[in-house]
């Protein structure tokens, strides 16, 4: 089954279309209920199950002329669940830009974009370990799916699922851009070394010191 039927699957079925509602307003369990055609008990088994994935949260309460009705809105998870226009738009900027700009330009331009990423993330002081497993961590903040991983002399950030992956074949230079945000954030040289087929993989090499 293909990303897209499984988006479709889901948001056609009950959860998924509470997670749609709520996409567009927060909403009572009464009011759930109308939008559904489902009884109130229902769509409380409903929101406790998306409570526990952390997708829904209860988030203050409604008072009118009866009993205060608890509100349900959508939590900062939840938008992982819909699809990102990023990579196609990121695309068509790297061709506007390489059509108008040298080589050397956009690379400096990307860089520029890393440290300016990286200027918005506070990583804690400490040793090279603690402060690449905090950059880790930003990387998997930003919509990718990274681990740290240790060599005889050097670490190594590898990525299992880039954000930027979709435009990577076309403009490797973008790989520019994660370098340059983790030099930024630990503070060392970081040495970008990722493969660039079909599907491409991260990975970040840093020198012990």
């Amino acid at each position: 089954m293909s990303v897209s039927q499984s988006y479709q699957r889901f948001f056609a079925s009950t959860r998924g279309q509470i997670i749609t509602l709520l996409r567009r307003s927060n909403r009572t369990v009464d009011e759930l209920a109308q939008a559904l055609d489902l009884t109130d008990n229902a769509v409380r088994a409903h929101l406790a199950t998306l409570e526990r994935d952390g997708l829904v949260q209860q988030r203050g309460v409604r008072r009118g002329s009866g009993k205060p009705a608890a509100v349900y809105d959508l939590t900062g998870e939840a938008d992982q669940l819909f699809p990102k226009a990023y990579g196609p738009v990121l695309q068509h900027v790297l061709e506007v830009l390489s059509e108008r700009m040298a080589v050397d330009e956009v690379e400096t331009l990307l860089r520029e974009v890393g440290r300016r990423i990286a200027a918005k993330w506070n990583v804690p002081s400490g040793d090279l370990h603690v402060r690449l497993e905090a950059a880790v961590e930003v990387l998997n903040e930003l919509g990718g799916l990274a681990e740290l991983e240790e060599g005889d002399g050097y670490y190594c950030i590898r990525g299992y699922s880039c954000p930027l992956a979709s435009v990577v074949p076309g403009h490797p230079e973008v790989c520019h851009l994660t370098e340059t945000l983790l030099m930024e954030l630990v503070g060392v040289p970081v040495q970008e070394q990722c493969t660039y087929g079909e599907v491409p993989r991260c990975c970040f090499t840093i020198r012990k010191k």
